[in-house]
């Protein structure tokens, strides 16, 4: 069994991020490309954002600090700290609106 603290990890990737030409920090916590599931905590400095991409399987998108907007289309939402957005299966980008560490949960179609 293995135990993470999100919230150490969080404060890690947004001070990784901040010192980042990117503006962003990110890393596997749970899975990878050998997995269904995979869960990568993310970090993203106010104003950056991930380009629009393809929805990998299932997906969501927990909110562990910040604010953030995912667009997809004409279709956006707002997430804030505690928030969790299900990801649409389509292209969609992603926004820091503020200092943001969000937890991504994917698990990937067969």
């Amino acid at each position: 069994m293995q135990k993470l603290s999100l919230d150490a990890l969080a404060r890690e990737h947004l001070e990784r991020a901040a010192a980042a030409s990117t503006g962003r920090s990110a890393s596997t916590v749970h899975g990878g490309h050998e997995h269904t599931l995979r869960q990568t905590l993310l970090a993203l400095t106010s104003g950056t954002s991930l380009a629009e991409h393809e929805n990998p399987g299932e997906a969501t998108l927990l909110v562990l600090r910040g604010r953030v907007r995912l667009t997809s289309g004409e279709t956006s939402w707002e997430g804030r700290t505690g928030d969790l957005i299900v990801i649409p299966p389509a292209r969609h980008s992603l926004e820091a609106l503020e200092d943001a560490a969000v937890l991504l949960t994917v698990a990937k179609q067969g």
